[in-house]
């Protein structure tokens, strides 16, 4: 069995993108980490976090990075909304964890069936705060495919905002993309 990394020691993107590809194989092989019981990680996170990872995921319940990349609480910093889009309130939560938590690898994960880039698809009248959130989604859709497709591209236009960000681009934050499929549970890498 293996035994789970303390977060404090994984210092590099490219490492911490391997932590959370190897999380996922453990996932879909059902052979996760023994990990600490919460109250344990409760104890030792009381002093502080340090997570070797921001995920910028949606809010579906189905789609959880802690699970589906086999971690704990305290290694990834998970910013979730609607759609996975980088709003001003997602991007200030990524310049903090980026700046002052030292994340150096920033992940926007979209996924299979994802409920605010069908509603942006579809278009139509939407009430205010769901029409914000669609918004975002546009660039995504105009570019054209099926739903899939546009999860994708709403996935890199993400990426592309995230990276002019003036901290993210001053830190040398490595940004990539991800696509969780529901069904199956894997992780695909964009």
């Amino acid at each position: 069995m293996k035994i789970h990394q303390p977060a404090e020691l994984i210092e590099d993107a490219n490492t911490a993108l391997q932590m959370l590809k190897e999380g996922n194989d453990r996932y879909l092989k059902g052979e996760l980490v023994q990990k600490s019981s919460y109250s344990g990680d409760r104890e030792i996170l009381n002093n502080g976090q340090k997570p070797f990872a921001v995920i910028l995921t949606c809010s579906d319940s189905r789609a959880a990075p802690e699970i589906f990349f086999d971690q704990k609480l305290g290694d990834i910093f998970v910013i979730r909304n609607a759609g996975n889009i980088a709003d001003t309130t997602a991007l200030g939560s990524i310049e903090y964890a980026v700046e002052h938590l030292k994340s150096r690898l920033v992940v926007v994960c979209g996924h299979s069936k994802c409920g605010a880039v069908t509603a942006a698809c579809s278009g139509g009248e939407l009430p205010p705060n769901i029409n914000h959130i669609v918004e975002h989604i546009k660039p995504a859709v105009k570019k054209g495919g099926d739903i899939d497709e546009v999860i994708h591209n709403n996935v890199k236009v993400m990426i592309e905002q995230i990276r002019a960000d003036e901290i993210v681009k001053h830190l040398g934050v490595t940004v990539t993309g991800a696509y969780y499929d529901i069904h199956s549970g894997a992780v695909k890498w964009l």
